[in-house]
C-alpha cells in the first residue's frame, strides 16, 4: 500500500504523517506484539508515535514497554517522532505544569524511552493553577538541554493557548483534541452558531479552537477518532448507528477500502491537515485506517457522514 500523506508540523518546517501511532495500551503487550504493531505502521509510512507519562498501570509504563520490545539504535531513533505529555498526576487525579513537574516528567521519559530527546512534548489537558511563566521556564531548560525540540499541547481552548503564548517562547506545534465523526462539537457548533434551541449551536470550550489553530499554524492531532463520545465506545459496527455505519459501508464499497478508512479519511480530508491518533493494539487496524489518509472525500460526502452521525446542518 502507498505511504501515508503527510502533513506540516506546525510552522516547522517538518513533515510528519498525518496517521499517528498511539500507545497507551501496550504495557501488558509481548516484545514481538510490540514490534508487529510499530511494524505495520512503519509498512504503512508510519514514523510518528505517541506516547504520555501516565500510559499504563505504572508511569512510564507503555514508554518502558516500546523501549525495551525495540531496542533503538541511535540511527533507528532518528528515523522516528516520539511524542510524549506530561501534566496529569495519576495519584490525584489531578494537572500540574509546574516547573518541577514537567523536567521530572521528562526526565523519567527520556530514560523509559532510553533516548536523549523528545520530538515533541505535549501539555496533557490544561492546569487550571497554570503558570505560563513556570512553563516558559520549563520549556527553556528543556529546549537548551536538548531534551525537547517542539513542543504543544492537548485539549486545550483558544484563551488557554493564548495564555501559555504570553510567556512560551517556543511555537506552539500542536493541540490534541478528541475528534472522530459522531464526535465532533469541535466542528459541528460552528456549522450551527448563532441558531436559537439547538444543542450543537451552543459555543464549548472557549469555541472555534479549529479555526484558532488554522490561523496560528498549530497541527491538530485527533485522538480517540474511533469512538462515538467520551467513553461511549466505538462507533463502526454499532447497532445504535446502523444507518452511519450504512453510509460508512457504502463509502468503503465504493473507494475499495475498508470502513475504517472512511472514518479517516472524514478527519484528514478536512482542510486543517490533521493528524489522526489511532490507539489501537491491532497491526490490522493500523493498516485500514493508513489506507484513508489520502482519500479525497467529496464535500457532499463528507457531509453526508457528519448528517448521519446525527448533527445538523441548518
Amino acid at each position: 500500500m502507498p505511504a501515508v500523506k503527510t502533513v506540516p508540523l506546525g510552522p516547522t518546517t517538518l513533515t510528519v504523517p498525518n496517521v499517528v501511532l498511539g500507545l497507551m495500551r501496550i504495557a501488558e503487550s509481548s516484545d514481538d506484539e510490540v514490534r508487529t504493531l510499530v511494524g505495520a505502521a512503519r509498512d504503512a509510512g508510519i514514523d510518528f508515535f505517541d506516547h504520555a507519562d501516565i500510559y499504563g498501570p505504572e508511569l512510564h509504563a507503555c514508554e518502558r514497554r516500546f523501549a525495551e520490545a525495540l531496542r533503538l539504535s541511535p540511527s533507528e531513533r532518528a528515523e522516528i517522532t516520539i511524542q510524549t505529555k506530561a501534566g496529569i498526576v495519576k495519584d490525584g487525579p489531578y494537572y500540574d505544569f509546574s516547573y518541577d513537574h514537567i523536567v521530572t516528567s521528562v526526565e523519567g521519559s527520556l530514560t523509559a524511552l532510553d533516548t536523549d530527546y523528545i520530538d515533541i512534548l505535549l501539555l496533557h489537558r490544561p492546569d487550571p493553577l497554570v503558570d505560563p511563566d513556570e512553563v516558559a521556564r520549563a520549556f527553556d531548560h528543556l529546549e537548551q538541554s536538548g531534551k525537547v525540540r517542539a513542543f504543544g499541547v492537548s485539549n486545550h481552548t483558544p484563551r488557554q493557548i493564548d495564555l501559555l503564548r504570553a510567556s512560551v517562547r517556543q511555537p506552539i506545534v500542536a493541540n490534541q483534541l478528541q475528534l472522530s465523526i459522531p464526535h465532533s462539537p469541535i466542528i459541528a457548533q460552528g456549522v450551527a452558531a448563532n441558531m436559537s434551541g439547538v444543542a450543537q449551536a451552543a459555543t464549548e470550550d472557549g469555541g472555534g479552537i479549529v479555526d484558532y489553530c488554522r490561523l496560528h499554524q498549530i497541527t491538530i492531532q485527533a485522538w480517540s477518532p474511533l469512538q462515538s463520545g467520551t467513553d461511549a465506545g466505538v462507533f463502526l459496527g454499532s447497532p445504535a448507528y446502523a444507518e452511519f455505519n450504512a453510509v460508512i459501508d457504502r463509502l468503503a464499497a465504493q473507494y475499495d477500502v475498508p470502513p475504517l478508512a472512511i472514518a479517516t479519511a472524514w478527519i484528514t480530508r478536512h482542510p486543517a491537515q490533521m493528524q489522526v491518533v489511532l490507539g489501537t493494539t491491532t497491526p490490522g487496524r493500523v493498516t485500514d485506517a493508513a489506507q484513508g489518509s489520502d482519500i479525497a472525500l467529496t464535500r457532499p460526502e463528507w457531509y453526508e457522514l457528519f448528517r448521519a452521525a446525527g448533527h445538523r446542518i441548518p
